[in-house]
């Protein structure tokens, strides 16, 4: 019995680790609709949209360029401000719910 518990730990271990994950997206697709998409559509659907399309963007590069505009250290005079009320936890859920939409 104890080798079966043993062997499910991995297993459950990648259930809680899908299972925040799928969280993280998810919150990242909420705070995307009430602070992004205004701008760069919840999808991005539209190739004639003003802004840059973030659909598929690399995680990691949507996060430091949240954070560069959170921290004014890259410049922009609409995303300073709208970065700007963004937490870690915002901005790691916005990156990876962009990161897996198709782009």
């Amino acid at each position: 019995m104890k080798l079966f518990a043993y062997a499910c730990l991995p297993v459950l271990g990648l259930s809680f680790s899908l299972n925040s994950q799928a969280a993280s997206i998810y919150a990242g697709k909420s705070k995307a609709a009430a602070v992004c998409a205004q701008c760069h559509s919840i999808r991005n659907i539209s190739a004639e949209a003003p802004f840059p399309p973030l659909a598929g963007r690399d995680d990691a590069y949507l996060q430091l360029a949240l954070k560069q505009y959170r921290d004014k250290t890259r410049h922009s005079d609409i995303m300073n401000n709208i970065a700007g009320s963004l937490s870690d936890r915002d901005i790691n859920n916005i990156a990876a719910y962009y990161s897996r939409l198709q782009p």
